[in-house]
């Protein structure tokens, strides 16, 4: 024993080890691949981008017109200078009739104000039309993405994930993401296009002024980099407090009953004020720096304009400037400022769209539900065999050692065992919402492993002690694994599982809406409700794992020998405590300590010293006690 032992602890330090090797590189990669993602999202939409893009383009040259228009007029038409006029402007201009012509029809430069004005309007629409249809086809493909992943992952991803904290990535993580694409990501193309054309036209104009024009447009762009660097820290404290508070807020919700039973309602609610008030404390801290960032930066861009604009009269003054030049500058630079200053909030939206994009990722790396074996859609109505399988949670005592048995077809299998023996990790086995560390388990001759799963769950109806109802009616919930069944075949399904009577004596019979995880029903009615609906699989497996514990002993026998009669080719196992309830069982399993320890009839069992004939004693004697 002692060396199986160590060989066991040899075999699973290494794997543990692997484990966390790989953790790392895993890490590394989300991060290099973050936006790569953006990328992969927006295919089949990135038309829209593009259109957006050349909006952008057309919308700051537009823009840009307007300025230089009214610089045109102010010191061409109004002043005759020409000195401020682009050389390649004048021959257009007196090719139309010069200046006098200008002057007599001095509407014309009204009219382009207009135009340009207009033309900017259009495609400043056009631009935000475009991106928007790209952001939200990019967060609705990503949605499906991310629900159909949720759907494919290992059942043990859900069982450790918090469902609070998905609820919040799968909303307002998303979200995040699909503000900043639909916000700012044709922004920053704008910034750099204004950047780039005012730079152009004010150096063509005058070097020194536009040097001085732009003189603090450095300490801006430092500052959004800065400032860049402290709010994403803040934004994911921010993101990590909210999604603790929404996992507090769903478990609250969904353990209600427990909350009110217990008289817990105060503790709770102290709970949720301490978390929330972190939340607020981590998001008055990321306020305090957008307002100082804003206000700094709100500063600098009214003293750029005002410098612009001071040193422009100053130049006018000496003649060495133009009234028009002065207009065009002190507005280009106020159209340059903002942009600039909004690189700091692109830089914020972006660092907190990466840290909703690395929380959707770590989603998207979690490795899906694969195929062991050969996928194969074998008929499973055959003998289920256990060989010397062992089992354990990634831990180095096994939860489930050496368990072997064989059940043949009309076998009922009961299996009891105290709490944490390991009798719902044998029966996840057999659905493989886990896999095995050794032996085998075969159904009909063929591995499990080697059967496609949804072949293999659609084959093994299972009914759990805790059933989970969907908040819609009876009649759906029951109809749910199988849809196109018809009104009779529901009936017949609760008439089975003893609770068709019940369900008659209901208001709204069938179309009695269940609340939430089923609070509308009792206990009883909840799991006698999910064993018609697993029943309607039409399975030749049927696993029972304690679910008739809420129903009374009476009932329990009548559901017993309604799906006795029901599956006299199948296998059925039973889970329970009862020993009314396993008695007359085929086969009975005693599990202790992950160890099958005996094994045989209620007869056989009550002849040997063991568990099964302590508790059975017990509860006899509890029974002629009441009865007393």
């Amino acid at each position: 024993m002692k060396k199986n032992d160590d060989q066991k602890n040899k075999k699973k330090i290494p794997i543990n080890k692997i484990k966390q090797e790989k953790r790392k590189p895993e890490k590394t990669e989300r991060k290099k691949t973050n936006w790569k993602l953006v990328g992969e999202l927006l295919q089949g939409h990135r038309r829209f981008v593009v259109f957006a893009t050349v909006s952008v383009l057309l919308a700051t040259a537009f823009s840009y017109a307007v300025p230089y228009v009214t610089s045109f007029t102010l010191d061409y038409v109004i002043q005759g200078i020409t000195t401020s006029t682009p050389g390649f402007i004048l021959p257009w201009v007196e090719a139309l009739g010069g200046r006098s012509y200008f002057i007599n029809s001095l509407a014309l430069c009204g009219l382009a104000l207009f135009f340009f004005t207009a033309m900017n309007c259009i495609f400043t629409f056009t631009r935000r039309q475009n991106i928007a249809y790209a952001s939200e086809g990019m967060a609705t493909k990503l949605r499906n993405r991310l629900y159909r992943h949720l759907e494919d992952v290992p059942f043990d991803y859900h069982k450790h994930a918090s469902t609070g904290d998905l609820v919040q990535r799968c909303t307002s993580d998303v979200d995040t993401v699909r503000r900043f694409v639909h916000l700012q990501l044709m922004e920053i193309v704008r910034t750099f296009v204004m950047f780039g054309l005012a730079a152009a036209v004010m150096f063509t104009i005058n070097v020194q002024m536009t040097l001085i024009s732009m003189a603090f447009l450095p300490l801006l762009t430092i500052s959004s980099f800065v400032y860049f660097k402290y709010v994403q820290e803040y934004f994911t404290a921010s993101d990590e407090a909210e999604g603790a508070l929404s996992t507090m807020l769903q478990e609250n919700l969904t353990g209600v009953r427990v909350v009110r039973a217990f008289g817990q309602q105060k503790c709770e609610i102290d709970k949720f004020t301490k978390l929330n008030s972190t939340y607020r404390e981590t998001t008055y801290k990321l306020i305090k720096l957008l307002g100082f960032y804003w206000g700094l930066s709100d500063s600098v861009g009214y003293i750029q304009i005002g410098l612009s604009l001071c040193m422009g009269v100053v130049g006018v003054y000496r003649g060495t400037f133009t009234l028009g030049n002065v207009a065009l500058f002190t507005t280009y630079v106020a159209m340059l400022t903002w942009p600039v200053r909004q690189l700091g909030r692109i830089l914020a939206d972006m660092g907190k769209a990466g840290v909703s994009l690395g929380r959707l990722d770590e989603i998207l790396s979690t490795p899906v539900e694969k195929e062991p074996g050969k996928a194969l859609s074998p008929d499973l109505t055959g003998d289920i065999v256990f060989d010397n399988v062992c089992f354990g949670y990634e831990r180095y005592n096994d939860v489930l050692d050496g368990v072997s048995f064989t059940a043949k077809p009309g076998q009922t299998v009961s299996i009891l065992g105290a709490t944490g023996s390991g009798k719902t990790s044998l029966v996840h086995l057999l659905q493989r919402l886990y896999l095995r560390t050794s032996g085998s388990i075969s159904i009909a001759g063929t591995d499990v492993n080697d059967i496609e799963h949804g072949h293999l769950r659609r084959n093994i109806g299972i009914v759990l002690q805790e059933p989970f109802l969907y908040s819609r009616s009876i009649m759906e919930n029951i109809r749910i694994c199988a849809p196109c069944s018809t009104q009779d075949d529901v009936y017949r399904a609760a008439r089975t599982a003893s609770v068709h009577e019940v369900i008659e004596t209901f208001e709204q019979g069938y179309e009695t809406l269940v609340g939430e995880r089923g609070v509308t029903l009792s206990g009883g009615q909840q799991q006698r409700v999910a064993i018609a609906r697993t029943l309607m699989q039409n399975a030749p497996i049927l696993i029972f794992d304690d679910s008739m514990s809420a129903v009374d002993s009476e009932t329990d026998a009548a559901i017993r020998r309604s799906l006795l009669a029901l599956n006299q080719s199948g296998i059925t196992f039973l889970i329970s405590h009862r020993i009314t309830t396993l008695r007359e069982a085929d086969m009975i399993l005693v599990l202790e300590d992950g160890h099958i320890t005996q094994q045989g009839t209620h007869a056989q069992l009550l002849r040997q010293q063991g568990l099964y004939r302590r508790i059975a004693e017990i509860q006899d004697a509890l029974i002629e006690g009441g009865d007393a």
